[in-house]
């Protein structure tokens, strides 16, 4: 099977299935209409398959098509990656490392090791971002991030995984609160009282939604915060409980009147996992940030017994 397709064919590819138009897709890749269906015409007889169904309200992958334009979002992030990481070489900025992770691990546990990280490499730079876990795995499969952190039960698909801490979820309440005494609390009895929650960008939030929706119960939210020092804060206020983890909890727990109670649902505890493509294919400055991910979890006391 002879096959040839370039960079044009590979973006108009992905923007022809992100638009559902064939019109839409061509005039986002900034080519005719006729040169676009024949540029996928030529496509779909070089490979020798269809890669669109065709109707009346528009174009869909067929599944020949939907392995083409994931793996084009691959190669066309790279060529983006290796474009960047080419303009800050000549800027004298060595290397570039994007980082996806939940609200947990960024809140809580990246900032002092970053700071060693950066302190320790002075030519990489890094772009951290917050997702919600399903969001990070799509992101490392793509390519659109080197390294990622998630938590939780989620399909890593094919990519390489490396433990990485155990997170726990529990209740925090004020001092006086009717749940503070209790041993354990179900997460569908907390629906009762107003919550304290985290803004909806968040990982913590958009979790706890899919949490309610899965309930059928809405989640009271009395106000959102942006951290979890806010959070605590309101919740020293009475303000309301919220929903957050153990390790956050129990640091301003030391200097709040809050208490901790542990939710008995099974998806309070989390393990927490790095993941990446391919360990061996990253530079070796990203495997470095990797492995001192790794010690930092390994000599940390705040990790939770299993």
């Amino acid at each position: 099977m002879s096959m040839h397709f370039d960079l044009v064919d590979l973006r108009l590819m992905v923007q022809v299935a992100e638009a559902n138009s064939l019109t839409k897709g061509a005039e986002a890749s900034h080519i005719s209409l006729p040169a676009a269906s024949t540029r996928i015409k030529n496509l779909e007889e070089s490979i020798g398959t269809k890669l669109f169904y065709r109707t009346s309200q528009g174009v869909t992958l067929t599944p020949p098509g939907q392995a083409f334009v994931q793996h084009a979002r691959t190669v066309l992030g790279q060529i983006q990656h290796l474009r960047a990481d080419l303009q800050e070489y000549a800027r004298g900025i060595k290397g570039h490392l994007r980082v996806f992770a939940n609200t947990t691990a960024l809140g809580e546990y990246l900032p002092p090791v970053l700071r060693r990280y950066l302190l320790s490499h002075p030519d990489v730079n890094i772009d951290l971002r917050e997702r919600l876990s399903h969001d990070i795995i799509r992101a490392v499969s793509e390519g659109q991030t080197d390294i990622g952190i998630v938590a939780g039960l989620v399909r890593t698909e094919n990519l390489e995984i490396i433990p990485y801490r155990r997170d726990r979820l529990v209740l925090v309440v004020p001092r006086s609160h009717d749940l503070a005494q209790a041993s354990s609390v179900d997460f569908a009895d907390t629906l009762d009282y107003d919550h304290v929650g985290l803004q909806e960008s968040s990982a913590i939030h958009a979790f706890l939604r899919q949490v309610c929706d899965q309930l059928h119960r809405p989640l009271k939210s009395r106000i959102q915060v942006g951290n979890f020092e806010a959070a605590c804060r309101m919740i020293e206020a009475t303000v309301g409980v919220a929903i957050l983890p153990e390790s956050a909890a129990r640091r301003h727990a030391q200097t709040m009147a809050i208490a901790i109670v542990p939710l008995s649902d099974a998806w309070a505890i989390r393990e927490m996992q790095i993941c990446v493509r391919s360990l061996e294919a990253l530079p070796a400055f990203a495997r470095e940030l990797v492995d001192l991910l790794v010690e930092d979890a390994r000599t940390d006391p705040r990790i939770l017994a299993a």
